[in-house]
């Protein structure tokens, strides 16, 4: 099962939630109306009445959907939300000790490894068991809570183990469905805060006609508690295979499955629950049972028992996985290749989405331990890190332009600031181009420290920098389109993307405008750009029954913006049809040069379908030169 596959069948899981839960309030609306014939002296004279029933479903109903509805819409700004309501810190480089800092240097490593952005760590102080989780709607604004007993009592390759775990969650879509679950669950939780409310209050006398109010509260109480229960069946029946899943991937990921199956041992020995309040809702995405023991912890246990995740995961032979594949290039040859080399296919590229091979992990390792101490304590800081992204913008080919930049950037940005660009701009253009987008995604963390504004206005100056060129190159807009889509949670934070597109007719020209840049970026003989085109064309869902060009379309950055934010309102398999077809056109000739990769990779990312880096052997050290293509 593929990346595309398992967000589908997320989807799937989540229209499977529904009808759990609308099964349980139907049960409570049942329990509710029995309670309602008590207070009011009808039972057991009279059993139904039309009237009464109806009035009690449409309270019920009314007061689970405020409740639920109030939930989902706290949950809007996403993971952070969850992680600050257990009690967790936001994990910052400056404030960090040394675990905080080892366990920073890990997520980065798999944020990298994946094509992911680093996610925002959170650190539970107050807890001193051994657990972590994955919170958030996408990729794109994951966070990772990690409990201080993790850090006090995992090394190096058990946290890489938990992490591996968790960072399949955010890649199989799990999150999303986990944070819909809490905010439905929630309006089962109301009716039971309401019966509270009512019992505390002591309406009523024991001498009144009737079921005293006090009473009717104490029943709502206990029919919250059976909704309570349901809703950990609701939980367990969603996430225990999603558990054996992740940590299968973390296996993958890692290449060590000793490491997983050590902290299963040690969760054996020690403990995995929280003392957190709202442990309650969110015990479901929790890599270990987050909540107490109980005698109906068999079936209403959210996570698989520990002695079966143990002999899944230390009976995994490394031996038996795919090897470790040779990526040794020819010293002439710029072009990069996906894991598989040369003679690499499009499905293996699909295949790849949302995945981290140890291939990919090795790299990002090799890649950060690489960067210059500058850099690799820049991106970290806030200050330096608006600075390595006004440096990525700057021309290191046309110093007259430079000049041009750098005067703008000082009309707008202290003197300070602009000094440590130009300082930074010199040490990446050492570097292999390669590296310019996981040095994108490396200095998000510090960027989303700023406030929506501040944001707003680096975006800006971006532009502004490569506005001042003349022409806009292809790297100006992946900068611009990486940049602004890895900010979004932190410029719109409550804005979530839905699927409005299910059928290719939708978002036709669209996808011909993307294959037709690609297209024309990997190749500079007319033959060439067509037969790449025809080849991506013809991978595109119905393709026999659309109108289809002759030649690429010309395309122009505005545009292919405009495209690729259409492309994102895409359901999960139209997405795959689009990658595949971007695939079959970027690997016709079997390479894949820096300019394909930086589009590819950026139009993955956009859409929220993360890939891996390409590997080659001249990686992070050497600069490779590259032509700008020319805007049609």
């Amino acid at each position: 099962m593929n990346f595309f596959e398992h967000q589908d069948r997320a989807r799937q899981n989540t229209q499977q939630l529904i009808g759990l839960f609308s099964l349980s309030i139907a049960a409570m609306i049942l329990a509710i109306y029995i309670a309602t014939l008590f207070l009011f002296r009808m039972a057991p004279r009279i059993w139904w009445h039309s009237g009464l029933f109806l009035y009690v479903a449409g309270i019920t109903i009314i007061a689970i959907a405020l409740g639920s509805l109030y939930k989902i819409a706290y949950l809007r700004e996403g993971g952070s939300v969850i992680a600050e309501e257990l009690g967790g810190r936001l994990l910052l480089p400056e404030t960090a000790d040394e675990q905080g800092r080892q366990l920073l240097n890990i997520v980065e490593e798999m944020a990298i490894a994946s094509g992911i952005p680093v996610p925002e760590v959170y650190l539970l102080d107050r807890e001193t068991s051994i657990n972590a989780f994955a919170a958030g709607f996408t990729p794109n604004d994951a966070v990772i809570g990690v409990t201080r007993g993790s850090l006090q009592n995992l090394n190096r390759d058990e946290l890489q183990g938990i992490i591996g775990h968790e960072f399949s969650h955010i890649l199989n879509g799990d999150m999303r469905l986990n944070l819909r679950l809490v905010g439905l669950l929630h309006g089962i939780l109301f009716i039971y805060l309401t019966g509270e409310l009512l019992w505390r209050l002591r309406a009523g006398s024991r001498e009144d006609k009737g079921l005293p109010l006090w009473a009717f509260g104490l029943a709502l109480m206990a029919i919250g508690g059976i909704g309570l229960l349901c809703g950990r069946l609701i939980k367990a029946a969603v996430s225990r295979q999603r558990e054996f899943l992740a940590d299968a991937s973390a296996v993958q990921f890692t290449r060590n499955p000793k490491g997983l199956t050590e902290v299963f041992q040690k969760l054996q020995q020690m403990d995995s629950r929280l003392i957190s309040p709202g442990a309650e809702a969110a015990s479901h995405m929790f890599f270990g049972n987050a909540l107490n023991p109980s005698f109906w912890d068999s079936m209403f246990s959210t996570h698989p028992p520990l002695a079966e995740r143990i002999r899944r995961v230390g009976g995994v032979n490394v031996s038996n996985l795919p090897p470790i594949r040779n990526h040794t290039r020819s010293q002439e040859s710029l072009a990069m290749g996906f894991v598989g080399g040369a003679n690499a296919t499009p499905q293996e590229l699909v295949n790849q989405v949302g995945t981290v091979a140890p291939e990919h992990f090795a790299h990002a390792q090799g890649l950060l331990s690489q960067l210059p101490e500058s850099l690799r304590l820049g991106v970290r800081q806030q200050e330096s890190a608006m600075a390595i992204a006004f440096a990525l913008a700057l021309d290191t080919e046309n110093i007259e332009i430079q000049k041009r930049q750098i005067a703008w950037l000082r009309e707008v940005q202290p003197g300070d600031l602009v000094e440590k660009t130009l300082e930074l701009s010199s040490e990446i253009s050492q570097l292999d181009p390669s590296i310019r987008l996981p040095l994108v995604d490396l200095i998000v963390p510090a960027l989303r420290q700023n406030s929506a504004k501040e944001c707003q206005r680096l975006c800006k100056c971006v532009y502004g920098l490569v506005k001042t060129k003349g022409d806009l190159s292809l790297w100006d807009f992946v900068l611009q389109l990486i940049l602004w889509h890895r900010l979004q949670p932190c410029i719109n934070p409550t804005a979530v993307i839905t699927v409005e597109f299910t059928t290719i007719e939708q978002i036709w020209l669209d996808s011909i405008l993307i294959l037709s840049t690609l297209a024309r970026v990997g190749h500079s003989e007319p033959d060439a750009i067509a037969y790449a085109f025809r080849s991506g064309v013809f991978r595109l869902p119905k393709a026999g029954e659309q109108e289809k060009p002759d030649t690429p379309v010309p395309y122009n950055f505005s545009d292919l913006k405009k495209s690729i934010e259409r492309l994102q309102l895409a359901s999960p398999k139209l997405k795959q049809a689009i990658i595949d077809a971007c695939a079959h056109t970027v690997l016709l000739d079997n390479k894949v040069t820096p300019k394909e990769a930086d589009l590819l990779r950026a139009i993955a990312m956009t859409l929220d379908c993360p890939i891996p880096p390409f590997l080659n052997s001249q990686r992070g050290v050497s600069k490779q030169k590259q032509s700008s293509p020319k805007v049609s």
